[in-house]
């Protein structure tokens, strides 16, 4: 049984930076109740839930959900790495589609600490071990800086350019783009225009990385209700925005075997769950017009274009040089933002980045509003590994 999921209703909190927050469960009730009174329904309506963080202690989704109702439902806590948001969506999505229920809440929320993300498990293997020892044996893997992921996507950021021939300014240019759209959000933490020289006179960090193309930790809240139609019918809902394909991919053994750091931060899954969901949904990549995708370092962003098969491989270059990644472009990529101004609470990022395709498929998404949109697609990733799309659609 395969039932359409409609997004019944969304919501998120606006972002801070760590210390400034409200408490996890606090900022996740936040975001729960701005999805329900967006969808108009109760809390006694939701029949299962799924809370996404990944840095706290079990059972904090109960702690967030219990602040806002306590019906007896199943509650599942998801840890997925930065792709946890949206791995609580994707169950949410599967238990509707499947007819297990009627109506489902994805919650995500994240309190973050300053600086960049350690492993917090000093007395035992790190998960991604392996994928250091790409690292090694490629561009070579900094033992003295604890900050792992700058070192992943440095390193595919030089291997793009070893590849392609690339300036690196295009990297930089990514974080211009992104900081303009930042302007016209109220939920993005940075949201003042910066330069391109700014960017790249900012201080270095691995490859051709700088600290200004590399997303900050921040702490905030996402939620998503989805529903059957029939339950939208019943409970007399005006939702416009279906989930029309959804993917997880994880890793396959080439990972470890090919030495390619485009691989090992995560461009295979990202190909493989976008593929997967064009073709479900019968959708050709050229006819969507949003985009939020996971850009957590600017490298990624170029990486995703192709990836995600907006553009063809090699030519992310022109893509960004031609303007086309921007309003008056051919597709509006991160019109939020995205990570590298939104900042990026890991539990929350998926979500945050599902209510603001919803909001633009509306309609509501206000200064930053894309004209026409009737698609819109998410790319969330968590490096070790989990890869989630999902395309969204306008319906009547």
């Amino acid at each position: 049984m395969s039932r359409r999921v409609l997004v019944a209703g969304v919501g998120m909190i606006p972002f801070t930076k760590p210390g400034r927050s409200d408490a996890y469960f606090e900022m996740g009730a936040g975001a729960i109740r701005a999805a329900l009174t967006d969808s108009g329904l109760g809390f006694e309506t939701i029949e299962q839930a799924y809370a996404g963080y990944v840095y706290g202690d079990s059972t904090s989704g109960q702690r967030a959900i219990y602040t806002v109702g306590m019906t007896g439902i199943p509650i599942v806590n998801v840890n997925n790495n930065c792709a946890t948001g949206s791995s609580a969506l994707w169950l949410a999505r599967q238990a509707v589609e499947s007819g297990a229920v009627e109506c489902a809440l994805a919650v995500g929320f994240e309190q973050m600490r300053p600086g960049a993300l350690l492993n917090q498990w000093s007395d035992r293997p790190a998960p991604m071990g392996r994928h250091i020892e790409v690292l090694d044996r490629t561009y070579g893997a900094d033992r003295d800086n604890p900050s792992m992921a700058m070192q992943y996507f440095g390193a595919a950021g030089q291997a793009y350019i070893d590849r392609y021939g690339m300036d690196p300014e295009i990297f930089a240019r990514v974080a211009v783009k992104s900081r303009t759209h930042a302007a016209n959000n109220p939920y993005a933490v940075f949201r003042d225009p910066i330069t391109l020289d700014e960017v790249m006179g900012s201080k270095h960090l691995y490859g051709p990385v700088t600290r200004l193309q590399a997303c900050p930790p921040t702490c905030g809240a996402g939620a998503a209700i989805v529903c059957s139609e029939e339950f939208a019918r019943t409970h007399g809902l005006t939702a416009t925005v279906a989930i029309a394909a959804q993917e997880l991919t994880t890793d396959q053994p080439s990972v470890f075997e090919d030495d390619d750091m485009f691989k090992i931060v995560g461009s295979d899954m990202t190909e493989r769950a976008s593929k997967a969901v064009y073709e479900k949904a019968g959708v050709d990549p050229a006819d969507i017009k949003v985009v939020e995708l996971h850009d957590c370092f600017t490298v990624n962003e170029v990486l995703c274009y192709e990836a995600l098969g907006l553009v063809e491989e090699g030519g992310s270059e022109k893509f960004v040089l031609a303007g086309d990644n921007t309003y008056g472009g051919r597709v509006v990529v991160n019109p939020s933002g995205g990570l590298m101004s939104k900042g990026h609470p890991l539990g929350a990022t998926g979500l945050a980045q599902c209510t603001e395709l919803v909001w633009q498929l509306r309609g509501t998404a206000g200064d930053r509003q894309v004209d026409g949109a009737t698609l819109g697609l998410q790319h969330n990733l968590g490096l070790g590994g989990a890869g989630v799309v999902t395309l969204y659609e306008k319906v009547s």
